[in-house]
């Protein structure tokens, strides 16, 4: 069995050759683990060293390749008979981090073969113009890794609109049957679980590190496009800022590395030494290896909630958008003293906990004693920095914060609670149906961001104007508010003229302002006039008969096959209405 390995040690290293020469015991070791890693097989060893390898006809050990090579260069030396020993090489700095980091990646593909797993995910998106049914199904692959607790951690957007979801195992050819425990899209990551029992004999879990620091080597292990077997790219921390997360269009801390992260990498971890860094989950389009991964913190924070609640329970925020004072000009109209820095409150959001205790034009000096720096960051680390709002993040909800302001001239300090605010428009929809209503051929649907990204890649520029400046800027006055419009009018005799009325803003219905979908349904469904009034955004005005628009909505569903005038949720809230569960305005 000893001769076998030797000889597929052989095989697999011919092609790579070395003048590196090491002491008896150092010797002896490399031996050994390259017999260990030739016992898993030679495919096993060929498709990892295809995965790094750059050895070159020069004095260079390819990446992954050093032991192996090593192994190589002694049985070329015992084959050849007696030969003068040759002096060790006093190897430089870089090429002792270069062996340090081949010995790395050994460790993160040993680590791996028991914990990463490939997804694949089989997905339907609603379609936001047509609110009743879906948009053709869609396959997808990506990677996660086993976490203590028999759960499986991977990316909120390699199973986002799921209908159906399967994991594989290294070396097996078995998908086995997996679910959804818990998905924050915000940070971009869910948790799978799996029932069978066969699936977890040999998968072993892996471990939270730290936020790595610059220049610290990570491998990134993941089953990317391009082959069905396991993959690993080495790189080295970049830099770690607050990024913006693509997927949940939020900002949290990131960690930039210059490994390549292709699509299927997502979800796998970034390993450093024998922990995980990080979870891979985005590049830089147009940019040559900048990849992005989650740090341990965001990780934990997502954990933790899930651990404490059941579910999700997101990330916390102020509610302010601050302005830097890094103008001295403006310091000095607040009448900011010399040794004082801070960032200015420019908007509050109502239905923030400090919409209550701070005003406008406040000067936020410090956040839980951390003092904030004219451009609005603040320490990290080695003479780092990164935003205040890492510390908001942070915090788990309810949980309260002291922040110090300067308000016409004196120092206030307040505590105030933070929990996750939603926007007035969402942001994304993922995982569940959009609302919508028809009376009358008239297609009522809240605005969100993916209506409008229905308008193509460039929505920012295609989409109506108007409504996608409110998306973007305007903020809720009290909690359920949605902003309702009129999506599109399906034709009929009763409607004809209203047409060129689609895509604008809902505003009252019968004279009374509208405060959400359901707030419409309510007020359409229960009205005891003659005629329904609906008052549109540019004072615009439809009219119709009550009693021959609910005939006419009869027709018009059965004509375009809809299966109900209203989504799933208004459907339930309408019958309760009905029941007299709910009390009508």
């Amino acid at each position: 069995m000893l001769g076998s390995s030797f000889r597929t040690v052989r095989r697999l290293c011919s092609s790579f050759s070395s003048s590196v020469l090491l002491d008896d015991c150092s010797l002896q070791r490399h031996l050994n683990n390259s017999i260990d890693k030739a016992s898993y097989g030679a495919s096993s060893v060929i498709e990892t060293n295809n995965c790094t390898n750059r050895a070159s006809s020069s004095n260079e050990i390819g990446p992954c390749s050093s032991s192996l090579a090593t192994s190589a260069h002694v049985l070329r030396s015992s084959r050849a008979g007696a030969r003068r020993p040759r002096p060790p090489r006093v190897r430089t700095r870089q090429q002792q981090k270069k062996m340090t980091t081949d010995a790395d990646a050994y460790s993160a593909i040993e680590l791996a073969l028991d914990s990463v797993v490939k997804i694949f995910t089989v997905s339907s998106s609603p379609n936001y113009f047509l609110p009743w049914q879906n948009k053709s199904q869609r396959e997808s692959m990506g990677s996660g890794f086993v976490i203590p607790g028999r759960k499986i951690l991977t990316n909120a957007h390699v199973v986002a609109d799921h209908t159906f979801v399967l994991v594989r195992k290294h070396g097996s050819p078995t998908k086995y049957r997996a679910e959804v425990q818990a998905i924050g899209h915000e940070c971009d990551l869910a948790i799978l679980v799996v029932e069978s029992e066969e699936f977890w004999e040999g998968m072993n879990f892996l471990e939270l590190g730290d936020i790595p620091f610059l220049q610290e080597a990570v491998a990134v292990v993941g089953y990317p496009q391009g082959g069905d077997n396991i993959s690993v790219t080495k790189g080295v921390v970049s830099r770690v800022e607050p990024t913006q997360y693509v997927h949940g269009a939020t900002q949290l801390m990131a960690i930039q590395i210059d490994a390549a992260i292709n699509p299927g990498n997502s979800g796998g971890p970034a390993i450093m030494g024998n922990k995980v860094a990080g979870v891979a989950f985005q590049n830089l389009a147009g940019a040559e290896n900048i990849g992005y991964i989650i740090p341990v913190p965001v990780i934990k924070h997502f954990l933790a909630g899930v651990e404490e609640s059941g579910k999700y329970v997101g990330f916390c925020s102020l509610g302010l958008l601050c302005q830097p004072t890094e103008n001295i000009q403006l310091r000095n109209h607040f009448k900011m003293q010399s040794e004082m820095t801070g960032v200015l409150v420019s908007k509050i959001n109502p239905l923030s906990d400090a919409y209550n205790i701070l005003k406008k034009d406040d000067i936020i000096l410090t956040f839980d004693g951390v003092p904030i720096a004219n451009d609005g960051t603040v320490p990290f680390r080695n003479r780092e920095r990164i935003t205040f709002d890492y510390l908001v993040s942070m915090k788990k909800p309810n949980e309260t914060a002291v922040v110090k302001v300067f308000r016409d001239g004196k120092e206030y300090e307040f505590n105030i609670t933070l929990r996750p605010l939603q926007p007035l428009v969402p942001v994304h929809q993922f995982d569940k149906l959009p609302s919508y209503y028809i009376f009358a051929g008239l297609l009522f649907v809240p605005l969100t961001q993916p209506y409008l990204h229905e308008y193509g890649e460039d929505w920012y520029n295609t989409s109506p104007r108007r409504l996608c400046e409110r998306a973007l800027r305007e903020l809720p006055k009290k909690a359920g508010e949605q902003l309702v419009i009129l999506s599109q009018v399906l034709m009929d005799d009763i409607n004809a003229g209203y047409e060129r009325l689609a895509e604008l803003q809902v505003k009252k219905v019968n004279g009374v302002e509208i405060e959400n979908l359901k707030h419409l349904c309510q007020l359409v469904e229960n009205c005891s006039k003659e005629s329904v009034r609906f008052d549109l955004d540019d004072e615009r005005v439809i009219a119709l008969n009550y009693h021959l628009a609910k005939i006419a909505t009869t027709i018009i569903l059965k004509r375009h096959r809809i299966p109900s005038a209203m989504s799933s949720d208004l459907n339930d809230q309408q019958k309760g209405v009905e029941l007299g569960l709910v009390c009508s305005r």
